[in-house]
């Protein structure tokens, strides 16, 4: 292990996408730290899985990666995770998603708050905070992390998992932001903030300000993002691939933006190596595709 690796943890879910032709390992967080593995940093997943045979091997198969897995609780009581997924014409996935399984009950230990207390960079989203004992345990992490951290709040809205009350304390927790251009009208509306520039960036600058973010970075599909800072914004259109499935671009996306800010690169170089990563992901099969050691995202 390089002691000089930053240490990026992605908290929440660990799940395994069933596809109609196959299941494939995945969950917003666990993409997160592989992708966050594949960039150079010490990818780490905080998850929790059955004590059954899919469990065992979604740690196999993240260790089998490269992900540190140290700190994936098991639980004898519920089942991993899992989701239905749907893939429309172009690519673009729909999901259901199971309830009351492992990741619904996240557990705050000793060994998470070390963790937090070591950490460089988390991020985590609304979807594991659906059930009270998780959101707590990824709250306790949160108030753990290091002043310095980097708390990226990923929103993923999935279905009706996600309330007024869980987007608003994450915000607060939150200084770095990432959502879709489709998630934004949602969240502001959920929040009843409102202004009087309805433009993406209008609507970006009013949630920066609302919750004195760092930054606040919409992703817009094939459209590229937008990167908007305190007093820097940069525009990206984005690169033009023939899409597979959208399965973990976005989460591959933020590990980019996460290892960018990390490194200290600026928002313009930031944008363009999260873009050139999560389109390059969109090309492939599945969240976590395997990577030439000599590609170069950042």
């Amino acid at each position: 292990m390089n002691s000089n690796q930053k240490i990026v943890v992605g908290t929440g879910e660990l799940l395994w996408d069933v596809l109609p032709e196959g299941r494939r390992l995945g969950g917003a967080p666990a993409n997160f730290a592989y992708h966050a593995t594949t960039l150079g940093n010490r990818g780490i997943i905080a998850s929790r899985v059955g004590v059954d045979a899919r469990g065992a091997e979604a740690v196999e198969e993240l260790s089998n990666r490269d992900v540190e897995t140290l700190y994936v609780q098991r639980d004898a009581t519920h089942r991993t995770g899992s989701v239905e997924v749907a893939l429309d014409a172009s690519g673009q996935a729909s999901y259901n998603i199971r309830s009351s399984v492992a990741w619904d009950f996240l557990e705050w230990s000793e060994a998470w708050q070390k963790l937090a207390r070591e950490t460089d960079a988390v991020c985590w989203g609304t979807l594991a905070q659906r059930a009270a004992q998780s959101r707590r345990t990824i709250n306790s992490f949160l108030n753990a992390t290091p002043t310095k951290a980097l708390r990226i709040f990923d929103v993923n809205l999935r279905q009706s998992f996600f309330s007024a009350e869980v987007v608003d304390e994450s915000l607060k927790q939150a200084n770095v932001v990432k959502l879709n251009h489709e998630e934004l009208p949602c969240v502001l509306n959920t929040l009843d903030l409102h202004n009087d520039n309805q433009s993406i960036k209008g609507r970006a600058r009013a949630l920066l300000e609302r919750y004195e973010l760092n930054i606040v970075c919409i992703t817009r599909g094939a459209n590229g993002s937008v990167i908007i800072g305190e007093h820097d914004m940069d525009e990206h259109a984005g690169f033009a691939v023939k899409v597979v499935d959208t399965i973990g671009a976005g989460d591959a996306f933020t590990a980019a933006l996460a290892d960018g800010l990390l490194r200290g690169l600026s928002i313009k170089e930031i944008n363009e190596g999260a873009n050139r990563l999560g389109a390059h992901v969109a090309s492939q099969t599945g969240a976590m595709p395997a990577f030439d050691k000599k590609s170069s995202f950042v």
